[in-house]
């Protein structure tokens, strides 16, 4: 699914300076333990938590994780955006919780990596 699809089917909105283009995005996970998320995600994924720190970003450059979604409406730090600026991950936030985010992308065809 390509990332500009993501974020129209969730009704995002994008957080940080990184276009939202083309880039396709393989699977992804809900999650907010950090440890289940470097245990089970897969590279080129995006990742859908309520947790709203500099972790996050550090975990997605570890794992490869293409984009982050917050649910909820949760807006991360200004220390998280400018991280996720400098590593050029994009960061989003949805005003659907976690469960209904998830369904909605998965009933679009984008594979679970949990």
């Amino acid at each position: 699914m390509k990332l500009t699809k993501l974020v129209e089917l969730i009704k995002g909105q994008v957080l940080t300076k990184s276009t939202i283009n083309e880039t396709e995005i393989a699977g992804a996970m809900g999650a907010d333990l950090m440890s289940d998320v470097l245990t089970s995600i897969k590279p080129e994924s995006v990742l859908l938590t309520g947790l709203c720190n500099p972790q996050v970003v550090r975990t997605a450059m570890i794992a490869d994780i293409h984009a982050i979604v917050f649910i909820r409406g949760k807006n991360p730090d200004q220390e998280t955006i400018e991280l996720a600026n400098e590593e050029n991950i994009p960061l989003i936030m949805t005003t659907f919780g976690l469960y209904e985010a998830c369904g909605i992308l998965y009933q679009a065809g984008l594979p679970s990596f949990e």
